[in-house]
């Protein structure tokens, strides 16, 4: 019989997903940023992270890579449309999933609420932005092969 601290080191072993099983569906994939300001977002995580920005061009704008050195960590969304009136700058984490119109259609059963429907980003994937039953925001995105 195991005992107590081996039994907590195989379990920690187990939650800890392989390098191969990174975007595994409901794995973290992403963090995002959407900003008001996204110089002055852009000028803060340079100065406290050291990050470094590379543009990307989006319909509604620039959107921006953030990298810690060749590494990417995340981006920076700009909120500059009139559907984000109202809403504060924040960090948004993203879910991948096997399916993300299948899973958005088992959301309101859930208890959940769509707020975007899926829609797709050319050489990104297809994403939505749902609310939880417990009024947590989450973006579900199936990664492109």
């Amino acid at each position: 019989m195991q005992d107590d601290d081996a039994r907590e080191d195989d379990a920690r072993e187990d939650s800890v997903p392989d390098e191969d099983e990174v975007d595994a569906h409901g794995s973290f994939v992403w963090n995002e940023l959407n900003s008001w300001d996204v110089e002055a977002a852009k000028a803060f995580y340079a100065r406290v992270f050291g990050w470094t920005f590379e543009p990307m061009e989006i319909p509604m704008g620039t959107y921006w890579i953030a990298s810690m050195g060749e590494e990417t960590v995340g981006g920076i969304f700009p909120l500059s449309s009139p559907e984000f009136d109202g809403l504060p700058a924040h960090w948004l984490a993203y879910v991948e999933v096997d399916d993300v119109d299948a899973r958005v259609a088992l959301v309101e059963e859930a208890g959940g609420i769509v707020l975007r429907r899926p829609f797709d980003v050319p050489e990104v994937g297809r994403i939505a932005i749902v609310k939880d039953a417990e009024g947590a925001v989450l973006g579900w995105m199936t990664s492109e092969a």
